[in-house]
């Protein structure tokens, strides 16, 4: 049985979610079909279009721009690809068949899945730290995040007011006043 390829979307239908995924076309020419698993059971159906490309095209679109829509009726699934146009009904596959679907697309996303950790893994090991690789003379001065350099800016202390009266070389302790209003402190 081959893998599933082309698009993999969730669709939803009241609460209830299911996978909507396409396998190729056997033979040139023929269409693609579409399948709708919510894991215990599967509907399928041909896609049309003309080329067999365009359905898979058309499947595609509507998954990403949130287009398509699911119902189920009476054993079959709806799947509408654009609002207002005619639904593809997909019945329901005999249980034997609907397993080997099931554990096709198991596998088909495992490698997925492996694929991109593998691709990740690729590019982690190719990142780099930009700190070494910038020049110490381009680096961005950045200011200092200790608080207790950063009191002027933003402290979270009131500043003290002067009292009148008050010495400002020696704080709390009051001068004396003389009557030409010029404050003199004891020695």
């Amino acid at each position: 049985m081959a893998e599933p390829s082309g698009p993999l979307g969730v669709l939803r239908d009241g609460a209830d979610r299911y996978i909507c995924y396409c396998r190729p076309a056997p033979d040139p020419g023929s269409a693609a079909t579409v399948y709708v698993t919510d894991a215990l059971e599967v509907w399928a159906g041909r896609l049309g279009g003309d080329p067999a490309e365009d359905g898979v095209a058309e499947l595609r679109a509507a998954l990403c721009r949130g287009a398509a829509s699911l119902g189920l009726r009476d054993g079959a699934a709806a799947l509408r690809l654009r609002e207002g146009n005619e639904a593809l009904l997909l019945p329901r596959l005999p249980a034997a068949e609907a397993r080997a679907q099931l554990r096709a697309l198991l596998f088909a996303m495992a490698a997925r899945v492996l694929d991109l950790e593998e691709r990740l893994e690729v590019l982690g090991a190719l990142s780099y730290s930009p700190e070494k690789r910038i020049p110490q003379s381009q680096k961005p001065v950045l200011p200092d995040p200790s608080p207790r350099k950063n009191r002027a800016a933003g402290s979270a202390l009131p500043a003290k007011r002067k009292i009148p009266g008050e010495s400002l070389i020696n704080p709390g302790f009051k001068s004396k006043s003389t009557p030409s209003g010029v404050d003199f402190e004891d020695s």
